[in-house]
């Protein structure tokens, strides 16, 4: 890529792009979630997308089952010992009663049935088992370029954005969360992306493929071009970072 124009493709959509461009967690939030279940005979990830949560689990519970209702996503996570995927919806989980020692869901709980999800949720947990509903909030890039992002974000594509997205900037503090609440540590995701990672991940937006959708690409060919003009060389990388946001019960 040596100019603008070199990435006008950065819409392109699916689960492989998910797969490739979504930032991973770092390895604090499983650990913590771990010292937080009581027992690790089975951890279950809802919501798992291409397992990016569900794999790191798995250095921490005998078993992990990753489910998600989109079998692209499922067909992009990687396979891994002690981990298995299945297609299913957080309001109708595959597992038996009382099985499950650990449920996380990594930025997906706002697409949920939350009661139908709580009941499940609640069926399925062993005696003291923990919930976990995770996500990170707008992204943050040094200088110039945080100007005009914020202005992208919140603004131009703004109006885009399906109503739930509101629930992930305010780290789900919006949402009912009945259980006995537990303080999670202040964690981010930090990363060093070049100009080619930062357009990918913006693809992966359902927002983005909105304002596609309705023929006004000239919003995202403006922004890509503005930012591509202050990131300067596409190959250099820029620190990227996210906070993580938690709200953990037990049940």
């Amino acid at each position: 890529m040596t100019d603008w124009q070199a990435s006008k493709n950065w819409f392109d959509r699916g689960g492989q792009a998910y797969a490739r461009f979504r930032p991973e967690y770092p390895l604090g939030p499983a650990r913590f979630l771990a010292e937080t279940a009581r027992s690790h005979k089975c951890a279950v990830d809802v919501g798992c997308g291409n397992g990016q949560l569900t794999a790191q689990l798995a250095a921490y519970f005998d078993d992990v089952v990753g489910l998600d209702p989109s079998a692209d996503q499922i067909a992009n996570a990687p396979a891994q010992q002690g981990v298995r995927y299945i297609c299913a919806s957080a309001e109708k989980l595959p597992l038996p009663d009382r099985s499950a020692n650990l449920i996380t869901a990594a930025q997906a709980a706002h697409w949920f049935d939350l009661p139908a999800f709580y009941a499940e949720a609640r069926r399925i947990a062993s005696d003291g088992a923990a919930l976990a509903l995770i996500s990170y909030g707008v992204l943050r890039l040094p200088g110039d370029l945080q100007s005009r992002f914020d202005r992208f974000y919140h603004d131009e594509i703004g109006p885009y954005w399906p109503p739930e997205r509101k629930l992930v900037d305010r780290g789900y503090r919006d949402l009912c969360f009945p259980f006995e609440e537990r303080q999670a540590p202040q964690m981010d995701i930090q990363l060093a992306w070049a100009l080619g990672d930062f357009l990918g991940y913006l693809s992966t937006w359902s927002a983005v493929q909105r304002v596609k959708g309705t023929g006004r690409e000239d919003i995202l060919n403006d922004f890509a071009r503005d930012i591509s003009r202050l990131w300067g060389d596409p190959t250099k990388t820029q620190p990227v970072s996210w906070p993580i946001n938690m709200r953990i019960g037990l049940l």
